[in-house]
């Protein structure tokens, strides 16, 4: 038995009025050593129809002001409330749906927590927890087998608890599950802003941090202070092309002959040697000499650390009858360059030359071969070449090539905190490459391991709104995230994105999300996408959105049921992000200005 709190008086389509009586409008009630909510907005109901229990969630309450009722000589006006039907009990349980509708003069009877609960808890772990009800204050498991089997998405502004949830979503997983998923899954967590760095999420035994910089040069003997890559996933036109935005109908068919040539004779470094003597050669005495050529030849000699090739180039000049000048016209027979240039050019030799500085060799030489072929227009390859220069020095300082097997550990987080805007535009698409291509290439069919990425803030790579990049690069960036979101899930892959500002994100990756954690969002854009993009988001909770408080958010999506407001608990503060809100109060405490004048 129940509490009985009214009876149907009008049906509307899926709208049910109800007349509810004046004692149900208590906050609390307890009847039979039970605790039941009273009849307010966003509580449940239950109607009796035969023997099934309607559940229905109320939406709205007034006062029919044109029905006066008289109890011992006093009006009072008739209390409606509005309800939404949103599942049904019968003898196998809850089911989730309008099946049955209530009829007029059934009775309605409060819910005690159990059963709220039951509805929420059914398809579940019940230990699986982040938090509690907001409203009900119950706590209820999350279906973890179906919501880490899915893309995930949490938005949020800036201070509403975003991170905090992110955070505990997975520290719960990894507390509970960690070694059962250990050896099976990946994670990997693209952290934009270094909140992941220290002793959150997993025990360090399973965790791996890059902490990457670009403003300062890495320790050589610190293994984590650079991400390590394969040489024949840098030698790979899909890296490259990433690395340096190439274009695809001219510079990518360069880098493409770039690479056939390493490929061919890469591992003889003789050979490039001969190479760029058999090229300084040919520039010197072609038929109509190029004077391109000339600062390519110097850029060579410059990296190859040939002093003397140096100061015999910087004599060379270009006249305007189309020869080379260094003593004498160099002529195509080729007796003055044998004369005069041959014996300083023999000296070139490749000597102790990283992965980097023997792709900008390469990628001069065959723009020479090119350009004396007249396969190319300089001014088209010119730009390419010049990215590849001036990235070099931030590549090197967050990239090591080489054959060190990468370690493999639960959670590997790489943090791009101290690393300058492109290589935080560049990086973090060829790390989603990098294991989503490593992954695709071994995983079996259907998948027996899977690799969750995580990427925080990231507006800061999936946005479709930047200005600082061409048109052509970014969409190339976003159709490559859009290929690994939408293909992903059938090879084991799955992605998380936090956001405070989901509008900007591509819409294409944002509809291909399976289930939310909103928290407080007041951007109209943002508040848009929300409502047109999740079709499992009912009015009411659509509406509770601007007005949340921190930490609580709206969890909605393909793994739940019906759509939940959750409080999430806070972390312990050495396991929550580096996120927190600074305290001015402590800052500038009369005792903080004390320890400054002792330090000073």
């Amino acid at each position: 038995m129940s509490i009985r709190v009214g009876d149907v008086i009008a049906i509307h389509g899926t709208k049910v009025i109800l007349k509810i009586d004046e004692t149900s409008s208590k906050e609390s009630l307890f009847y039979d050593g039970k605790k039941y909510k009273g009849v307010s907005i966003r509580e449940y109901l239950s109607i009796q129809r035969g023997f099934r229990d309607i559940i229905c969630m109320v939406e709205g309450e007034y006062l029919d002001e044109s029905r006066i009722e008289t109890r011992d000589g006093k009006p009072s006006y008739v209390r409606k409330v509005e309800a939404r039907p949103i599942g049904f009990f019968d003898h196998a349980g809850f089911s989730q749906g309008i099946k049955y509708l209530p009829m007029i003069q059934d009775p309605a009877f409060l819910m005690p927590e159990e059963r709220i609960r039951s509805i929420f808890d059914r398809n579940s772990d019940g230990d699986f927890k982040i938090g509690h009800m907001l409203k009900e204050e119950i706590a209820v498991g999350l279906p973890w087998r179906r919501l880490f089997n899915s893309h995930v998405g949490i938005f949020g502004n800036t201070g509403s608890g975003k991170s905090n949830t992110l955070a505990k979503l997975y520290s719960v997983l990894f507390d509970q599950k960690l070694q059962l998923i250990s050896g099976k899954s990946r994670f990997i967590i693209l952290d934009f802003n270094g909140e992941y760095g220290g002793e959150q999420l997993a025990p360090a035994a399973h965790k791996t941090v890059y902490q990457l910089s670009t403003l300062t040069n890495p320790d050589p003997h610190d293994s984590n202070a650079r991400f390590p890559l394969a040489p024949q996933e840098f030698w790979d036109i899909e890296t490259l092309s990433l690395l340096f935005q190439a274009t695809t109908n001219t510079q990518r068919p360069f880098l493409n002959r770039v690479i056939s040539g390493k490929l061919r004779y890469g591992g003889n470094r003789a050979a490039l040697a001969n190479y760029a003597k058999s090229k300084f050669r040919q520039s010197f005495c072609a038929g109509e000499v190029k004077p391109a050529t000339l600062d390519l030849m110097r850029t060579i000699a410059r990296r190859m650390n040939n002093q003397a090739v140096q100061d015999l180039l910087a004599e060379v000049t270009w006249y305007r009858n189309g020869r080379f000048h260094y003593r004498a016209f160099i002529d195509p027979d080729g007796n003055q360059y044998a004369a005069h240039i041959a014996p300083t050019v023999d000296t070139l030799d490749i000597q102790d030359i990283d992965e980097f500085d023997e792709l900008v060799l390469r990628v001069n030489l065959q723009l020479m071969s090119d350009l004396n072929a007249g396969y190319v227009q300089f001014e088209h390859i010119q730009p390419l070449l010049k990215r590849v220069e001036s990235s070099l020095s931030s590549m090197r300082k967050v990239l090591v090539i080489g054959d060190a097997p990468q370690p493999e550990r639960l959670l590997t987080v790489v943090s791009l905190r101290r690393c300058n805007n492109e290589v935080k535009k560049v990086l973090p698409l060829l790390f989603a490459k990098h294991y989503y291509n490593a992954h695709k290439a071994v995983v079996a069919t259907p998948p027996d391991q899977t690799v969750h990425i995580i990427i925080d803030e990231a507006h800061n790579i999936l946005s479709d709104q930047s200005t600082r990049e061409s048109e052509s690069w970014k969409d190339y960036r976003l159709e490559q995230f859009e290929e690994i979101i939408k293909e992903g899930r059938k090879f084991g892959m799955f992605v998380t994105i936090a956001s405070q500002r989901p509008a900007d994100i591509s819409p294409t990756i944002i509809s291909q999300l399976h289930n939310f954690f909103i928290h407080r969002l007041v951007n109209d854009r943002d508040l848009y996408l929300i409502d047109n993009t999740i079709s499992t988001l009912d009015t009411l909770s659509r509406n509770l959105i601007p007005g949340l408080s921190q930490g609580c958010c709206v969890v909605t999506g393909t793994a739940f049921d019906l759509p939940m407001v959750i409080q999430v608990d806070r972390l312990p503060n050495n396991k929550q992000p580096t996120s927190e809100d600074v305290d001015l109060e402590k800052l500038w405490s009369a005792s903080a200005n004390d320890n400054e004048d002792a330090r000073s």
